[in-house]
């Protein structure tokens, strides 16, 4: 009985091969006699020994490739029922198979469970409207059929060896499992709802090289469904779409489309590793999904990618962990997965972009406090020091600039480390250049303090400084007054800088349009005024009175006002200086700020209200 229900299977699958074989000619000699993927995507043959021995090529090597014409002119619905007409000859064969027993049993189970996947694709409202949901019935029937084959096999005499069976056998329980989850994901996808093209449409953009843009969802799909090399072919796809239109991807973008990209990025194939870096390097860059990036576990194979990838893999990865590490959450993250070495690795041996990439990843994890003692145990500082003295990209000097200043900002230890290897005067060279930025006069600001007196002028600070006020951006000149009040602790110091022409830079930074400028740089005016040359440095400069007094604004966001002050009660001796005061509108800021209790203003106020009180009675 069981023989009978067999050899009906079999000439059931002839039938349904050679339907196939016919399909997939038809589609070859459309396409011109199209090589290796015809033959991959329909090719099954019947070798005609015994009368019954059904061999079916790589046609279940594509779960659900982008080649629909291997099945003909056959509709969703044809498809069907004949994968469901193969489902109990295929069962028979595999209940009724001679030995390896276990695997047998384990095949008969994954057999059953095809009718109910198959019901619950065919009960979706856009069955028949996606190519999808062909391909994917294409390759479930070559998957039976093989297993069919199979099960006569094993009713025979050996040909090729037991381990070869062995192979075929768990080869088909992959193909099953493939087929049972493609069948369940593509319902969950939500593609199938969405599916608006045609499936003539559909088939036509498949097999044409380059031609209508292919829909994102459906690619979207791909990269979750079906073997290796649709995947491959979808990430092709993907990047043309985000190159075309990167919103329509962004807006389509799901957490499992996220997984199924990140799952690539571990691809046995370099390129396949590398197009997935690019697409996740594109989405990061985005800004939209740090979080799915984070949540599926792409942090583990990027910093392995960073470490061992081709040259575009690693440049891609670098270029992702550099976004990503700008969430401080991540930042500690990418510590906790080891993945500093790699990035210092690639600062010292990596192209030009990669090494920018991984100094901007290093300068945004230096910012977390808590974990900058863990990058100076792996070598971080020299490394930097490194960039800064013979990197010939602008950006990784800034970057290692930026990482200095970080890990210098709040830790003795650090500060020590940096001078100790050298690091001042690589930060003092870096400034030289004609436009001096923030990052290297910041961390030379840190630095100041680690350093005694005569090493700053044998090393030439004080020239530097003078340099930054008169060429450096905003940033770099707040440092730079910063740096001039830590500097300015002693008699002798506040000479120095006074003699190195510091004093009127100081006064005109009193009027720059940044609040934190005019704070620094009060601070350091009134620093400076302790000695007593200082103040009649600054006494004689016409702009310094009218500067300091519009810092007397009482507006909570002028944080300079203290200072003024302070600075102005030391004027407040000169009759002159008084004079300017009051016509320059002190008074009425004064009584403004006395009010509010603000230290010294009641002090200065009654100065300047008793001097004009005095000027008023030596004019009667």
């Amino acid at each position: 009985m069981i023989g009978a229900l067999i050899a009906a299977a079999l000439a059931l699958i002839r039938i349904c091969a050679a339907a196939i074989g016919v399909g997939a000619g038809r589609s070859r000699a459309g396409r011109g006699g199209g090589g290796q993927e015809g033959a991959a995507s329909g090719g099954s043959e019947i070798v005609g020994e015994r009368g019954h021995e059904l061999r079916c090529c790589s046609c279940q090597e594509m779960s659900l490739q982008s080649c629909p014409a291997a099945a003909g002119d056959a509709t969703a619905e044809e498809l069907l029922d004949r994968a469901r007409a193969l489902v109990p000859p295929a069962l028979a064969a595999a209940r009724a198979a001679t030995g390896f027993g276990g695997r047998w049993k384990a095949i008969a189970a994954r057999l059953e469970r095809v009718p109910p996947c198959l019901s619950d694709l065919s009960s979706h409202p856009c069955f028949s409207k996606n190519s999808l949901c062909r391909e994917l019935l294409q390759s479930v029937a070559a998957t039976l059929a093989e297993a069919a084959e199979l099960g006569v096999r094993c009713r025979e005499p050996p040909k090729a060896g037991k381990l070869q069976m062995q192979s075929d056998l768990d080869a088909l329980a992959g193909k099953l499992d493939l087929n049972l989850r493609d069948c369940a994901l593509l319902v969950k996808t939500g593609v199938l709802s969405d599916a608006t093209i045609p499936v003539a449409q559909s088939e036509a953009t498949a097999a044409s090289a380059g031609g209508a843009q292919t829909d994102v969802r459906e690619l979207l799909a791909r990269l979750q469904i079906g073997h290796a090399e649709a995947k491959h072919r979808a990430v092709d796809g993907l990047l043309d779409a985000l190159r075309e239109n990167e919103e329509s991807v962004l807006s389509a973008l799901g957490r499992g489309n996220v997984a199924a990209l990140v799952q690539l990025l571990t691809a046995t194939a370099p390129k396949v590793r590398e197009k997935a870096a690019t697409v996740l390097c594109l989405l990061a860059e985005s800004g939209s999904c740090e979080g799915f990036l984070v949540s599926e576990g792409a942090l583990p194979p990027l910093i392995r990618l960073a470490e061992s990838g081709s040259l575009v893999g690693r440049e891609k990865a670098v270029i992702t962990l550099q976004r990503l590490s700008m969430s401080p959450d991540i930042a500690r993250a990418i510590v906790g997965h080891s993945g500093v070495r790699p990035l210092i690795d690639v600062c010292q041996t990596g192209d030009s972009v990669s090494q920018c990439a991984a100094a901007g990843a290093l300068k945004n994890i230096s910012a977390v406090p808590e974990v900058r003692q863990a990058l100076a145990e792996e070598g971080v500082v020299r490394v930097m020091i490194n960039l800064l003295d013979s990197s010939v990209v602008p950006g990784a000097k800034e970057y290692a600039a930026e990482c200095l200043q970080n890990l210098t900002s709040s830790n003795d230890n650090l500060r020590r480390a940096v001078v100790s290897e050298g690091g001042l005067r690589s930060l003092l060279a870096y400034i030289d250049g004609p436009l001096p930025q923030e990052s290297p006069v910041a961390a030379l600001r840190n630095l100041v303090t680690a350093v005694s007196p005569d090493s700053l002028v044998s090393l030439c600070v004080l020239p530097r400084l003078v340099h930054v006020l008169r060429e450096g951006s905003v940033g770099a000149q707040q440092a730079a007054a910063a740096a001039i009040c830590k500097v300015s602790s002693s008699t002798e110091m506040k000479r120095l800088v006074g003699e190195h022409g510091c004093i009127p830079l100081l006064v005109r930074l009193l009027e720059a349009k940044s609040n934190g400028a005019r704070e620094a740089a009060a601070q350091a005016v009134a620093s400076l005024m302790g000695y007593p040359p200082n103040a009649r440095d600054i006494k004689k400069d016409e702009k310094s009175v009218p500067n300091l007094v519009q810092l007397l604004d009482p507006s909570p966001q002028n944080t300079a006002k203290k200072y003024a002050i302070s600075c102005l009660l030391a004027l407040s001796a000169s009759k002159r200086c008084r004079k300017l005061m009051v016509s320059h509108g002190a008074i009425g800021y004064l009584k403004k700020l006395s009010e509010k209790d603000v230290a010294g203003a009641k002090k200065l106020l009654e100065k300047l209200e008793r001097g004009k009180l005095r000027s008023l009675f030596s004019r009667k």
